[in-house]
């Protein structure tokens, strides 16, 4: 598997990647330090051939109040109630190559031995049937869609049961 956990040192190759990958979703350096200072466990870089070319951030949450882009979290919530993917991004030349299907089982494995009985994410850029086929679920959540606006047009809050991995 080429997922390893980040750490610190790589925040700036994570910047870099996200400003590539998420162009219309942009985050301050500061915000995604913080994502891996407050929870270090739940990052992971994937580099290939010694070339980073994609992370994941997440982290424990509050289920149905996904956080605002590009916001300071100040702390983890306790208890949370879900654990949060907060972003997995790849580069183009990443996909197609079982990569996100890796860190996805990962993540899953990881809810279920922290005791958690979901993971929760918002589905951007056309990635919904992708998190479909992964085992998530659209979940309508009233009075949450101007926040989940500001995530792009296409945004939808999904969870996934954590019965087992």
């Amino acid at each position: 598997m080429s997922w390893r956990p980040m750490v610190p040192e790589d925040l700036a190759q994570v910047q870099i990647l996200a400003d590539a990958i998420h162009v219309s979703h942009p985050e301050d350096p500061e915000v995604l330090a913080e994502r891996q200072r407050l929870y270090p466990q739940g990052c992971f870089m994937l580099v290939e051939n010694g070339r980073a070319i994609g992370y994941a951030l997440t982290h424990p949450w509050s289920f149905a109040e996904p956080p605002s882009l590009n916001r300071l979290l100040g702390a983890v919530p306790f208890p949370a109630t879900t654990y949060y993917v907060h972003d997995v991004a790849l580069l183009p030349e990443a996909r197609g190559k079982g990569y996100a299907a890796q860190i996805t089982s990962l993540l899953v494995n990881h809810a279920h031995d922290a005791g958690f009985d979901n993971l929760s994410l918002v589905a951007v850029n056309k990635s919904q049937i992708f998190w479909e086929k992964a085992g998530f679920r659209v979940i309508p959540v009233p009075g949450l869609e101007a926040k989940l606006a500001s995530y792009g047009p296409d945004a939808a809050l999904m969870v996934r049961d954590v019965a087992s991995p």
